[in-house]
């Protein structure tokens, strides 16, 4: 999270947004017939203004907690602000439906045509094994889906849980919330389509490059984050590929 904005920064950035923002509504309504080669993007419409302005206003003020020692939780926001911040975020994204945020959230890879649902877990299983990665877990909702819900038309799906204790370890002292994510996750899923896709969160921290700061990831940390990063997309290429 970037230090606190000044003021008359802060005023200044508004305004010129704001501006920005009304000249393009303005274009937007005098705009030349339809681009023929674009009829095919999705529409993109302008953010909700009076939320953008007010995420700039959250993000000038909002101090990020430190960590007094490792280990420690940080406070918890109240729920009407978590709301707030949220929803003003979201004013920044365009228009986008609840499996276009999901599929931006996570990594997948289409498993290779003619492998079996079994093929890309032994591939997976062995790049896992390989990496010293160790399978903590296992869940075959697609069982429990049959089985409690009497769906049988329910594709396979299975999610497998990983863990590397050290990078563990880093992570959670450095933010205990975090636990919640752990251990890492990869599912296999077969879709409507009979394709089988390996998934998992998009944990590349790339985007923190752009950052100041760098949100506190230390060097250290980063280190067993990219580590963590580069085995997972490793374990899942070898799982889509069927590597032996």
């Amino acid at each position: 999270m970037k230090p606190c904005i000044p003021a008359m920064r802060t005023a200044a950035l508004a305004t010129a947004l704001a501006a920005s923002l009304c000249t393009g509504a303005l274009q937007a309504q005098t705009a030349a017939p339809t681009n023929p080669y674009l009829t095919n993007v999705p529409n993109i419409t302008l953010p909700n203004v009076p939320a953008y302005l007010g995420l700039i206003g959250s993000i000038a003020t909002f101090k990020p907690s430190v960590a007094a020692k490792p280990y420690s939780m940080a406070p918890s926001l109240p729920r009407e602000q978590k709301v707030a911040l949220m929803q003003a975020m979201m004013a920044l994204m365009p228009s986008m439906g609840i499996r276009d945020a999901m599929s931006f959230m996570s990594t997948k890879y289409k498993a290779k045509d003619g492998l079996t649902f079994n093929d890309v877990v032994q591939s997976m299983e062995l790049r896992a094994n390989t990496l010293n990665f160790k399978k903590v877990g296992h869940s075959p909702m697609w069982k429990d889906i049959q089985v409690v819900l009497g769906d049988m038309d329910a594709p396979r799906m299975e999610v497998f849980h990983y863990c590397d204790i050290a990078a563990g370890r880093e992570v959670l002292k450095a933010a205990p919330e975090s636990i919640a994510y752990l251990p890492c996750r990869i599912a296999i899923m077969e879709d409507a389509n009979k394709a089988i896709w390996v998934i998992t969160l998009d944990w590349d921290l790339a985007w923190l490059d752009t950052v100041q700061g760098k949100m506190g990831v230390n060097s250290e940390l980063a280190k067993y984050a990219k580590d963590i990063n580069e085995k997972m997309d490793n374990i899942m290429r070898a799982a889509a590929n069927g590597d032996l």
